[in-house]
């Protein structure tokens, strides 16, 4: 079975079929489900090494995540494996564990693959290390703002407003001695979170106390051990808001352990919004990042990118989604009608 047949089969020519494995998008919806309905009907498989020998590619994209024990990488995985399906590319997973050599060894190793291109998501990967990259035609994205790379395609959120929000809503319900537990990373998007915690505080007129800053590991065990800190202190935080949702998990475990009751003696809000979070007892109020839409924007992105290698068409492109709150039982607002999920 070959390309040939399917076209003859499916009453249109060799180039129509040909648009539908490469650029589906360019063929009208009722012909293009008749052909691919036609192809798994006949058991067709494309011959993708022969079709990356005539187009210079190998169709294999790379994604780059910190860990899957974190929900979040995961929806963002998903985003990212939905586009590459319907344009016809592989993505490989390539787990980091956080650690920017471990960054470079699957750098190097999917450079001598020929990978097509690459999303690094919450990347320590520097300037040099992604110029390099460039210079053996590997196309990047990035997800999440990383150290000294602004001039690379990326796709975010305005981290440091969206902490100033959450901290705000705390301040709004009522509470004034708010902590924060942070995960222990250096990547740009983190400081920008402590960032807007900061900055809500003091536009409140609140004096930043040192104590209610803790960083341990972006876990669940990480969050519960910075809980614990906490309690311990002569003044405990009425409120914690902690960077991510993982953590404040462990917040409510070290709460409830504590028999403290949540969130009538210490509020919690959390950052993501990951499907767990509304599950929770109570259910988290927690900042919302749009997970799935920042893999489909990124997948989109980076395929921009590789189609315009060679012309000198794509500019530096920066995608700015919109997070939000989510406002559940565990932060405390008295005022709440109905639970937003």
């Amino acid at each position: 079975m070959n390309i040939k047949e399917i076209a003859r089969q499916a009453g249109v020519s060799v180039a129509t079929v040909s648009r539908v494995l490469n650029h589906p998008e360019t063929v009208a919806p009722k012909t293009r489900e008749r052909i691919l309905d036609l192809m798994e009907q006949m058991d067709y498989k494309p011959n993708w090494f022969a079709r990356g020998l005539n187009f210079n590619k190998t169709y294999t994209l790379a994604l780059l995540i910190p860990n899957i024990l974190n929900p979040a990488y995961v929806e963002i995985a998903e985003g990212v494996e939905s586009v590459a399906n319907r344009k016809g590319y592989s993505v490989l997973l390539c787990i980091t564990e956080g650690e920017v050599e471990k960054e470079r060894q699957y750098i190097q190793t999917l450079i001598d693959r020929h990978i097509d291109g690459v999303i690094l998501v919450s990347s320590l990967l520097n300037g040099d290390d992604i110029n390099y990259l460039k210079q053996q035609g590997v196309a990047v994205v990035l997800v999440g703002e990383n150290n000294g790379n602004s001039s690379e395609p990326m796709v975010r959120i305005d981290c440091c407003a969206a902490a100033y929000q959450a901290v705000q809503h705390l301040l709004n319900c009522g509470h004034r001695e708010i902590a924060l537990v942070y995960g222990h990373t250096p990547v740009m998007e983190n400081k920008h979170k402590i960032e807007g915690y900061k900055k809500a505080l003091q536009e409140a007129g609140i004096p930043l106390r040192p104590e209610y800053l803790v960083e341990e590991q972006n876990t669940e065990e990480g969050g519960y051990l910075a809980t614990r800190k906490l309690l311990g202190l002569k003044e405990r935080p009425r409120a914690i808001f902690t960077t991510s949702d993982l953590l404040a998990f462990g917040v409510i475990d070290a709460l409830r352990d504590a028999e403290l009751n949540i969130p009538d003696d210490v509020a919690v809000m959390g950052f993501d919004n990951i499907r767990m979070a509304k599950l929770m007892v109570p259910k988290l109020s927690t900042v919302a990042k749009p997970l799935h839409k920042m893999g489909l924007s990124s997948a989109r992105l980076l395929l921009d990118v590789i189609e315009s290698q060679g012309n000198g068409n794509m500019a530096m492109r920066e995608i700015v989604l919109q997070s939000k709150l989510k406002i559940r039982k565990s932060c405390g607002h008295k005022e709440r009608i109905k639970e937003i999920f």
